[in-house]
């Protein structure tokens, strides 16, 4: 009984027909009172596991959530649902705290959201012994664990706090990358009972993968830019002053950026992502400091200025990309010189099992970046996965022709000079003496008399240093020392050397054509952008009304559904996948007018078919007639006739369910005998007739919202096609 709750609510709140992979496990095991841990990719769902089980549990559920701006985030989507929640954090005042623990001592909230650094303090932890606690959801736990990549001490005491309630609830642990080393400790750290766990795939396909080793990065970010400008998207960079000076060049090119990073004082970092979540500004350049548990949905690219420094944090920053099931795109600016940097940062830390394990991830996203296989099938394989075919097809690798560059006598040219040289001075320096640059330095020390002195005068500076920054990355050469770090040759060189081993640098060469190929691969299934302009305009005055980010409003894909299907009323609207009932409540008339005043100006009509094949004519004055629709009707007709239901039609003509609904009650209408035995339940029937003598009009919704939430509008649109045709 609960798991069908779970499916109307579903509906209800959420705008959906279905769940997503692995959803429904999560729920079912929650509903029965276990304990569970998904590992489930950024965008694949996770609070939905969490906060439906909460709506049905007695008492309230506490949601243990790192960071202040996705606990609002979250709590601005719940409301804006319908659903009753709150959060507790530093950001409240006095009488904004007073008023939320009065609200919670009533019970009027279903989900409360806190720090886990709100349970060491001794009046919440005292305070939560007094309440119905069902449950407890921890979201990014991997958190917990020293093998993870965003250990937080505070997560180690969840597992104390939970132990001195009075009644132990139910444990729901949420991650979206966890090895198997991080998986075994949130289990054994939370105290996690016998729990269900459940890894769906890491393969996320609305997402496009590719690494590029641009000569100029700035150039080629400004170029992506200038191609994507209406979209949101969020570069990543290594350094505060890496960070300070992309934003300061991008808003000098007069795009909208906003940077974030920890050396800005909460107030400004604050104020930088409420502009980002609010569609302010179109472009966040940050540090690996934002964006956890980031919640906004329309996030078109991610684009990683420097390699970061293993594939956890990778995926988890390029994973914010597509949130909304959306095409996006997760492009990597590589440079050997990054590896350098990450390795400096490695040898800081004096636990010899931590630099150990992170020397190991390093390398591993040092050959993602040089590998010339498919990178999707790469991180796959990197989280355990299988990777069922050799080309994804949606990644640069895989759109891109991929050449190894024989770079052998280059890298025995630069092993030789800096033997020469002592093996005494660092990159810059080798680098000028192999240019054949005539600075006082080189001439003084007498590296012009060297054999090697000039024997690379064609190649630039930068590109002697890539070389040089490779053979780092692959050990054949040592950086020794911290503030002023020196070359020196490790004894795997000996190979290129000698001549008996090669070394190839990865390029990836692209053609025009290829280029355009690959955009029209990853392009969005055709929509009315001029539309899509309106609704996004008409989302943004209803957001700024409301003190929401536009996405809790509705999402990018959501708009785009309705650019392609035109819903002219309520239950049109009702059928497009995100609108939920509070959400048409509150917002359908203005959309429903906006479509409608929209399809008036332009002359559009529509040649009605069924939602999924609806076909736009932009034809002034002209209608067109349904035959096709006719068709369409009497397939689904005969296949009911046949003895298939509902769903099994859906399935087999790849249409929703609702549209199999309307064709059944609009061959009603035509005088079709159908058999509503099979599609009314008595009892339903009976509510529904009732609620009919009492609702006035003949709109659905009204008539819906006097009935229990399991009743369906198809079920209401049968009752009231049986009753209008007097039929059995």
């Amino acid at each position: 009984m609960l798991e069908t709750q779970a499916k109307v609510l579903l509906k209800k709140y959420y705008g959906y027909d279905d769940f997503r992979e692995g959803q429904k496990n999560l729920i079912d095991n929650i509903l029965k009172g276990k304990d569970v841990l998904g590992i489930m990719p950024t965008g694949a769902g996770k609070s939905i596991c969490y906060q439906i089980p909460a709506l049905l549990f007695e008492g309230i559920t506490l949601v243990i959530s790192p960071l202040i701006s996705l606990m609002k985030d979250q709590v601005d989507t719940l409301n804006e649902m319908g659903i009753q929640a709150a959060f507790i954090n530093s950001s409240l005042s006095d009488s904004e705290f007073r008023h939320i623990i009065t609200n919670v001592r009533k019970n009027t909230y279903k989900l409360i959201y806190i720090a886990p650094e709100r349970l060491e303090t001794e009046f919440f932890s005292q305070f939560i012994q007094s309440l119905n606690v069902s449950m407890i959801a921890i979201d990014e736990a991997h958190c917990i664990s020293q093998w993870g990549h965003d250990f937080r001490p505070s997560y180690r005491n969840i597992s104390k706090a939970i132990e001195n309630l009075r009644n132990q609830p139910i444990i729901a642990a949420f991650t979206a990358t966890a090895t198997p080393q991080v998986k075994e400790d949130i289990i054994r750290l939370l105290n996690l009972v016998q729990p269900y766990t459940l890894t769906t795939g890491f393969d996320r396909q609305n997402l496009y993968f590719e690494v590029s080793n641009p000569e100029d990065k700035f150039s080629e970010l400004s170029t992506y830019i200038k191609n994507n400008k209406s979209k949101s998207g969020i570069i990543y960079a290594s350094t505060r002053k890496t960070v300070e000076s992309i934003c300061k060049k991008l808003n000098k090119k007069g795009y909208t950026a906003a940077q974030y990073h920890a050396g800005l004082s909460e107030k400004e970092r604050t104020k930088n992502q409420d502009e980002f979540l609010c569609d302010n500004v179109q472009i966040m350049v940050a540090t690996n400091a934002f964006g956890m548990g980031i919640d906004k949905s329309n996030i078109a690219y991610v684009i990683h200025y420097n390699m970061p420094k293993n594939m956890e944090s990778y995926y988890q920053e390029a994973g914010r990309a597509g949130r909304d099931g959306g095409e996006a795109e997760c492009i990597l600016f590589y440079s050997p010189a990054d590896i350098i940097t990450n390795r400096l940062l490695i040898e800081n830390s004096n636990d010899p099992s931590k630099k150990k394990n992170d020397y190991h991830k390093l390398n591993e996203m040092s050959s993602y970046c040089n590998t010339d296989r498919c990178l999707r099938g790469y991180i796959l394989e990197y989280f355990g996965e299988v990777d069922s075919t050799n080309k994804c097809g949606n990644c640069g690798n895989c759109n891109n022709d991929v050449k190894a560059t024989d770079v052998t006598v280059e890298a025995q040219k630069i092993i030789s000079c800096i033997k020469r040289m002592g093996e005494r001075f660092g990159s810059v320096l080798v680098a000028e003496v192999l240019k054949g640059s005539k600075n006082n330095k080189v001439i003084t020390m007498g590296f012009d008399k060297l054999t090697t002195y000039g024997i690379m005068k064609d190649y630039s500076k930068e590109s002697i240093k890539d070389i040089i920054a490779y053979l780092i990355a692959e050990d054949y050469l040592i950086l020794s020392g911290q503030q002023y770090p020196v070359l020196k040759v490790s004894s795997k060189s000996t190979g290129i050397l000698k001549g008996k081993e090669p070394l190839l640098i990865k390029r990836v060469i692209k053609t025009k054509e290829e280029k355009n190929d690959k955009k029209q691969l990853r392009s969005d299934k055709a929509y009315d952008t001029d539309l899509f302009d309106n609704l996004r305009m008409l989302r943004k005055e209803m957001a700024t009304h409301q003190k929401v980010p536009p996405f809790v409003v509705f999402s990018d894909v959501t708009l785009k559904e309705m650019c392609r299907h035109y819903p002219r009323d309520e239950e049109a609207l009702m059928g497009i996948s995100g609108v939920g009932a509070a959400k048409l409540e509150k917002y359908g008339n203005q959309f429903i007018e906006a479509i409608q005043d929209y399809m008036k100006d332009k002359d559009i009509t529509i040649l009605e078919q069924s939602l999924e094949n609806e076909t736009v004519e932009k034809q002034p004055k002209k209608r067109i007639q349904k035959e096709s629709n006719q068709d369409s009707k009497v397939i689904s007709y005969e296949m009911f006739q046949k003895g298939l239901g509902i769903e099994e039609i859906a399935k087999e003509r790849e249409l929703k369910a609702m549209t199999i609904e309307n064709h059944l009650v609009e061959c009603a209408h035509l005088g079709m005998t159908l058999d509503y035995n099979r599609l009314i339940h008595p009892d339903e029937e009976k509510q529904v007739l009732e609620a009919l003598k009492v609702v006035d009009g003949n709109k659905l919704k009204p008539i819906k919202e006097s009935l229990p939430d399991h009743i369906s509008y198809g079920t209401i649109k049968f009752v009231k096609a049986k009753k209008a045709y007097n039929q059995s």
